[in-house]
C-alpha cells in the first residue's frame, strides 16, 4: 500500500483566493474542525502548547464528536481506493488540526499503514480573535476572564468597544 500523507493547517494562515475565501492545501479530503470540535485553547493549561504534545492530544480526544471522527478518518483512509492525502484544518491550526493529525497518524500506523504528516501551522503562535467582540469570545469566558486569557486588541485597550467602556476606558461615556 502507499504511504498516506495527512497535513495540519489554520484556515487563518492560508492565503486566500480572489473571492477572499481560503484557500486549503491539495487533499483527497479536507476535514474543517472548527465547527465540529470545540476549540481546546479554552484549557487555560494548554494555551502554550500544541498539537504534538499529548496533553493537547488528549484534550482534543476528549471533545465531544473526536472519537467518531477520528474513526470516520481511519476508516476512509483504509479504504481499497483510499486517499493519498488528508487535511485537517482549525482556526490556527496549532491544536485541533495538529492534534487530530497526530492521532489519526498513530491510528493508521497501528493498522500498518506507512504515514507522512506534515503540519502547516503548527509552529506559528496562537491566533487571537478581538475577544471584545462577545460573538468571538469563548461563552464560558467573562471580558476578564477573556482578558487574562487573551491580550486584548487596541479597541478593548483604548476602551472604544462598549464592554471597554463599562470597564472606564479612555472612551467611557461617549456615545
Amino acid at each position: 500500500m502507499r504511504p498516506i500523507r495527512l497535513t495540519s493547517f489554520g484556515y487563518l494562515h492560508l492565503p486566500t483566493s480572489p473571492d477572499g475565501s481560503p484557500v486549503p492545501p491539495a487533499a483527497d479530503r479536507i476535514e474543517d474542525v472548527r465547527d465540529r470540535l470545540r476549540d481546546p485553547a479554552a484549557a487555560r493549561d494548554i494555551l502554550d502548547l500544541d498539537g504534538l504534545n499529548p496533553a493537547v492530544q488528549d484534550v482534543v480526544l476528549a471533545t465531544p464528536g473526536a472519537r467518531e471522527l477520528l474513526a470516520n478518518l481511519a476508516d476512509y483512509a483504509d479504504l481499497p481506493a483510499g486517499p493519498s492525502r488528508i487535511a485537517i484544518g482549525c482556526a490556527g491550526g496549532r491544536h485541533r488540526a495538529s492534534g487530530l493529525t497526530e492521532l489519526l497518524a498513530r491510528e493508521l500506523r497501528d493498522r500498518g499503514r506507512e504515514v507522512v504528516v506534515e503540519h502547516l501551522h503548527v509552529h506559528l503562535p496562537r491566533v487571537l480573535k478581538k475577544c471584545c467582540d462577545t460573538s468571538m469570545r469563548p461563552a464560558r469566558l467573562s471580558f476578564d476572564d477573556c482578558q487574562e486569557a487573551l491580550p486584548h486588541p487596541p479597541c478593548c485597550r483604548s476602551g472604544s468597544s462598549a464592554e471597554g467602556r463599562k470597564r472606564g476606558g479612555p472612551t467611557a461615556g461617549r456615545q
